[in-house]
Order: structure tokens, then sequence, then C-alpha cells
């Protein structure tokens, strides 16, 4: 008997969520990777298999100065200004693995508030 692993639940789990968010040019797929020290985003056409837009936190400036959450907040104010500057109003949301909580919350929230439709 073969033993399951972390990671191969984690596949499984991105592969579930990923039949139902589909994303397209009109309406790309915002994804957020996140690790202990940074935290990254992206708008992805799945048709055409191309990202549309991509930032990281590592962009922002004064961030020494911010918690984390405030860092993930900008992040997600940045990339809707940029996706506006494309002309892309509305996205659909995948969080992958990650619970909707702490950075993956504040960076949605921030990403809306700025005017992007999730």
């Amino acid at each position: 008997m073969s033993k399951i692993t972390k990671v191969k639940l984690r596949k499984k789990r991105i592969q579930k969520n990923r039949v139902k968010i589909i994303g397209s040019k009109n309406i790309p797929r915002l994804v957020v990777f996140r690790s202990n020290k940074h935290i990254s985003a992206q708008l992805i056409d799945d048709k055409s298999k191309k990202t549309l837009v991509d930032i990281s936190d590592q962009k922002i400036k004064n961030k020494n100065e911010l918690k984390k959450t405030d860092i993930a907040y900008q992040l997600g104010m940045e990339i809707a200004k940029i996706a506006q500057e494309k002309k892309i109003n509305q996205c659909v949301f995948d969080r992958r693995w990650y619970k909707y909580h702490g950075k993956v919350q504040k960076l949605a929230e921030g990403a809306r508030k700025s005017g992007l439709k999730i």
C-alpha cells in the first residue's frame, strides 16, 4: 500500500478547485501564492495559457515598516490598478489550497477596494 504524502494531497485539492475555476481574457483567474516570507499574485488567461499581470511583494516600497497583512492589502490594490490599466475589471479568485484568512483575505479585499470585481 502506497503512502499518501502532503504534496499529493495538496495537488489533489488544487485540481479539485481548478475544475470549477477557469479564467479567460475578459475574466482572468487571480492566483495567489503565499510563503512565510513573501506573497505574490497573478492574473492568468487559462484559454491562451498566458499570464496577463503579475506582481510580488518585493516590488512594494517601505515594506519593512508594515505588517505582512498590510503588505498583502497593498499588493491587492496594486494588482487591481495594473489590471484596470489593461482594461480588466472582473476576475475569478483562486486561493489554491490556502484558507481564506490573513494575507490571502487582505489581498482580495485590497483588490476589491481598488475596483476589481471578484
